[in-house]
């Protein structure tokens, strides 16, 4: 299924990205993954999307595969991020843009339609709260949920144990805590451990989050304007890292919500369950009703 791509270089920010890319025309499905993913991560998206008439752009964002790697961690701040999706969405010369994300990207896509940086006809996000609702559900059961995050933040110490054994913790992490880990394709968990596959290579993933947790994106949380575009939120029942509290009241924060609760299914939805995934966003972009899920 990896094959659905080829692979260019743009230019974005001033900066080298590697985008995965299919099909062809002026409405851009943009799919930005997330940490500790790759690229590749909405290959089973790609036949869906492209026959809802999408070109479809997945870019290896920054610190992530061959795209641009700095060592600053000042270069992950939040604000840079969300430059880099403008700068994607001007590369490619669409007329207009449906943003899909997951994780990191996801909570990055957040902010940017918060902005209004560029327009947008749609937002579909998978597997991440609002940051709002983030920030009201936190202190509880939440906290003890984010324990690895302050792991992540030890300089030297969580690069060295990703890294180990050319990134076969990752590859374990996704066994345990996915509900399907046979689902996923060998090739695209050999690019995910590539990633992490040294400490250098570690270090530049884990900077999303040392430049912006717990205390970088609090500034940004203030006055946050109401989302008006048309938005679907799709949220795994069993997610490890994230509880289901977090998602209560998106509705506040976005005018036009249709948020469905898939049960059974994990933080990894694109590979744990990407037939309803899909299925949910076939119908979501069509303008038809998004059913329930019911396993």
């Amino acid at each position: 299924m990896l094959n659905v791509f080829t692979v260019k270089k743009i230019e974005a920010n001033g900066h080298p990205f590697e985008i995965y890319e299919a099909g062809s025309g002026d409405r851009l499905a943009l799919c930005l993954h997330g940490f500790p993913e790759h690229a590749v991560s909405w290959h089973s998206q790609v036949p869906t999307l492209l026959d809802l008439g999408y070109k479809v752009w997945a870019p290896n964002q920054r610190g992530y595969g061959n795209s641009y790697r700095p060592d600053d961690v000042a270069e992950y701040k939040i604000e840079k991020l969300v430059d880099d999706i403008a700068g994607f969405i001007d590369a490619s010369g669409a007329k207009s843009v449906t943003l899909l994300a997951h994780d990191w990207g996801a909570m990055i896509s957040w902010f940017f339609a918060m902005r209004k940086k560029r327009p947008l006809e749609k937002l579909v996000i998978l597997s991440i709260p609002h940051p709002g609702t983030m920030a009201e559900h936190f202190f509880g059961a939440q906290m003890f949920k984010s324990w690895y995050i302050y792991y992540f933040l030890i300089p030297g110490l969580a690069e060295t144990g990703m890294s180990r054994q050319g990134g076969k913790r990752l590859k374990k992490l996704f066994e345990r805590t996915a509900k399907h880990p046979e689902n996923i394709d060998p090739e695209e968990m050999k690019l995910y451990m590539e990633n992490v596959s040294t400490k250098e290579r570690a270090r530049c993933l884990l900077n999303w989050y040392r430049a912006n947790m717990p205390f970088g994106m609090m500034e940004e949380m203030k006055n946050m304007p109401v989302i008006e575009t048309p938005t679907l939120l799709l949220w795994g029942e069993d997610d490890v890292a994230l509880c289901k509290e977090t998602s209560y009241g998106t509705d506040k924060y976005v005018k036009n919500l249709c948020l469905r609760y898939l049960k059974g299914v994990s933080h990894w939805m694109q590979q744990d369950a990407s037939d309803i995934a899909n299925t949910m966003i076939e119908a979501f972009l069509s303008g038809k009703d998004v059913p329930q899920y019911s396993p």
